[in-house]
């Protein structure tokens, strides 16, 4: 993490002056994508790597931000009609506001940030931000605001001041990390249950696409009307579905006529995701990868083929790791670019590192950034 280098920064940037420092990570998702918005269960575990953020209480109403990773600054204040043009500055103006929202007595900062969860790769950079900086400012203005306000805080961030209509699981994931656990989270109820994830004999490994994703894109907001509309539908019938979560494939095909081809195939794929996160949970609890793995790659199968949020360097990687025996393989995120996620025996791994690298190079003239993670702690302050 850039401890360091935010420290150095904060000196330079504000007089000499020093905060304290927060940090929060990023996230993987073990399986359980676009369950999140509807009412699903998702399998997320911070991860080693994530933002780090020195703040100080400046006495005024404005706050001075310093973006280190892209060499930019802002300056706001905290009243609706302060809000920031640069994206990277609405998040924490966001995060302000909803605050202020929930009658939380907040006031200026100077504050400088960085990262090491790199962005547009499906492991939710700007969940890592806001919840760097609602931790921080509960901290430092001693608001009592527990954690699962804080998770819903930077949920709000994304949808109030970023255009992302976001599940929850991101900033959950952010917020109550625990080292070498996995989280089932229940999106509906809020209910969660740590898992341990110690696989043995196998690497968990991100390969990433190079291909950048805009979350706030018109597509993931389409996909989500498609869900609502097919839970409206299937609703009228059986007045007990709140969400696609409660829905069967047999509720489904009951309103195949009333709903379009495209709706129909976006809500098989949710009702299918959520029976394969519990036989996940099975498969965790005897220990059986092999199960974990097969799951996975029935996900990536669903996000091409019926929710059509994959692309063609996703389904590439997720070709050459069935090709090389990889134990699981799936796009994880939003989709449209980003990561594969792969569960690797750690006698494959090598061949398989070399023959993504190779082909993918190939293909698409330069190669897949890799990430080896390790599940780590949520959000904490670090001095």
């Amino acid at each position: 993490m850039n401890v360091d280098k935010v420290r150095k920064a904060f000196t330079q940037y504000f007089e000499g002056a020093t905060g304290a420092v927060y940090t929060s990570p990023g996230r993987i998702n073990l399986i359980g994508e676009h369950t999140d918005y509807n009412g699903g269960f998702v399998f997320p575990g911070a991860i080693d790597k994530g933002m780090v953020a020195e703040i100080r209480l400046n006495g005024t109403d404005k706050i001075r931000a310093v973006a280190l990773d892209l060499s930019e600054t802002a300056e706001f204040g905290l009243q609706e009609e302060d809000s920031p043009r640069q994206q990277w500055a609405r998040y924490i103006f966001g995060v302000c506001r909803e605050i202020i929202k929930r009658g939380g007595k907040i006031g200026g900062f100077d504050t400088a940030f960085s990262g090491d969860v790199p962005l547009g790769a499906g492991m939710s950079s700007s969940a890592a931000l806001e919840s760097t900086y609602a931790f921080a400012l509960n901290d430092l203005f001693e608001l009592g605001i527990d954690k699962f306000e804080l998770a819903k805080i930077g949920q709000a961030t994304e949808h109030n001041y970023c255009g992302v209509k976001c599940g929850i699981m991101d900033q959950f994931a952010s917020i109550f990390g625990k080292e070498g656990s996995l989280i089932l989270l229940d999106c509906r109820s809020l209910e969660y249950k740590y898992y341990p994830f110690d696989p043995v004999g196998y690497k968990l490994v991100l390969l990433d696409t190079a291909v950048k994703h805009e979350l706030a894109s018109s597509a993931y907001n389409a996909r989500r009307q498609s869900c609502e509309k097919v839970a409206a539908a299937i609703r009228r019938n059986h007045p007990e579905v709140e969400f696609l979560r409660d829905a069967t494939p047999d509720m489904l095909d009951e309103v195949k006529t009333e709903i379009s081809g495209d709706d129909y195939m976006r809500a098989q794929y949710v009702i299918e995701e959520v029976q394969r996160v519990m036989d996940v949970c099975t498969a965790l609890e005897k220990g059986d990868y092999e199960t974990v793995g097969d799951r996975m790659y029935g996900t990536h199968n669903g996000m091409s083929k019926l929710y059509e949020v994959s692309c063609k360097e996703l389904d590439f990687l997720n070709d050459i790791a069935r090709k090389n025996d990889v134990t699981g393989s799936r796009v994880m995120g939003g989709g449209f670019g980003g990561c594969t996620i792969n569960l690797v025996k750690e006698e494959k791994y090598e061949a398989f590192i070399k023959d993504a690298f190779t082909s993918y190079r190939e293909a698409f003239g330069h190669e897949p950034k890799l990430y080896e993670v390790v599940i780590s702690n949520g959000a904490r302050k670090l001095n």
